[in-house]
This record gives C-alpha cells, structure tokens and sequence, in this order.
C-alpha cells in the first residue's frame, strides 16, 4: 500500500489511477490531519509527499516521520513544484528517499517507485556487522555502541552501513550521494556532511572511526567483521 499525501485532487487522482494500472494500490490524503489519523492505525510500504501542504508543510510532515521509530523506517518520496538545488538538499537532509519535481511524467514516478522500493527490498537479508565497539544488524535496523543502542534515520543508517559493509573503501561525496541516496544530480555536497557531522555525535566514541579523508570523502578503516544470518 501506498499512501499519497497531496492536496491537489486532480494530480491526486492522476497519480492513484496511474498506480493501479500497475497492480499498486494507493490511498490519497488531502491534508495532514486524515493522514496523521490513518497512521496512528496502519502504515504503508511507502509514502508520496506533496512539499507544500495546508495545516503543515511537507518538510514538516517527514520530519515527524523520521524522528519516530515506528515511521522512521518508511520510504518517502517529495513531490514538489520547488525545483531548486536549495529545496532538494532540504529535502534530503531531513530524510526523503528521492524527491522529484513537478510537473513529471506517470511513467517517470512509477519508475522511481519501484526503484526505492527495490531497495528496501534489498535489506531483508540481515547481516549482523562490527567495527571495533559499534555493531549493526542490517536486517532489523538496530545499531549497538558500547552495548548502548543508537537510534538512526533512515539516512543515517544506510550510509553507516555502506560504509562499515566497504571499511576500507574511500567513497567520495558524490559516490555516497549516489549510493545511499540514489541521486546522480549536482547536489551540493552538504547533504552529505551534515549527515556524516550527526551520525559521528550519535555514535559518540565509536564516531571517531568514520574518518574524513581530506579533499576526498570519508571511510572506515576497522576491520570489524560481518556474519549472515
């Protein structure tokens, strides 16, 4: 199930009826407030948001969602009529999965649906990790710090785990950018280190271990280990 948080009612209906030609069911929401109400019963496999939004904006909205651990695992895609590099960066710093602009083609959101789906997907396989004092279980999203569990956005926590699953590996901004974020686009690289600064302050100690290559990226160099399960 998809849910669709979009006050206007044309493109709302535009874009359910374009979902369901592809066997995906979806349910609209025209204010924050019917959506909030449905939440508090069931939660979707993924969430499209509009950015600009009557009673609460959509930065706003996804903020809510990340910053509680029963939504903060849920993909989100913007969608939004702000196009500039500003407003994107925004949107990804506080925790969206893709963000695109409108106006855009069914065929193009329904593409990128299924791609942020896909790679969620892609988590089910639990691995548990470890990297000297700091442990991660991919499957159940759960990282330990000095036995103490550390609680990670969605972001946060895909970019820890590419990095300890690569220790060793430099990644550039632009590679990180790409890979946790799936965004090819010149984005400042901002995104980037704003989440690298707080993820560091959340591990506190075992922080130290992301290491910022200067003029290149950054990296893990602890050997750790990584077991299956």
């Amino acid at each position: 199930m998809i849910y669709l948080l979009e006050d206007d009612e044309s493109i709302q209906k535009l874009i359910i009826y374009s979902l369901k030609t592809q066997n995906m069911e979806c349910r609209g929401f025209i204010v924050p407030s019917l959506f909030w109400k449905e939440m508090k019963e069931n939660h979707p496999d993924l969430i499209l948001l509009d950015l600009m939004l009557p009673e609460e904006d959509g930065l706003s909205v996804l903020k809510k969602l990340r910053d509680n651990s029963a939504t903060s695992g849920i993909p989100v895609i913007m969608l939004t009529a702000r196009d500039t590099e500003f407003d994107m960066v925004s949107g990804l710093d506080a925790g969206a999965d893709d963000y695109i602009t409108k106006p855009f083609s069914m065929m193009n959101l329904i593409s990128r649906i299924k791609a942020v789906l896909r790679r969620y997907e892609k988590k089910t396989l639990s691995q548990v990790m470890t990297a000297g004092s700091l442990k991660i279980d991919s499957g159940s999203h759960r990282v330990f710090a000095d036995e103490k569990q550390i609680f990670l956005t969605v972001k946060e926590f895909d970019l820890l785990l590419i990095l300890i699953k690569n220790r060793g590996k430099v990644f550039t901004r632009e590679e990180l950018l790409n890979s946790v974020w799936n965004i090819d686009a010149d984005v400042e690289s901002r995104t980037v280190d704003v989440h690298i600064r707080t993820l560091r302050q959340k591990l506190g100690k075992c922080g130290d271990m992301i290491e910022t290559i200067r003029g290149v990226g950054y990296v893990i160099n602890d050997a750790g280990s990584i077991d299956e399960k």
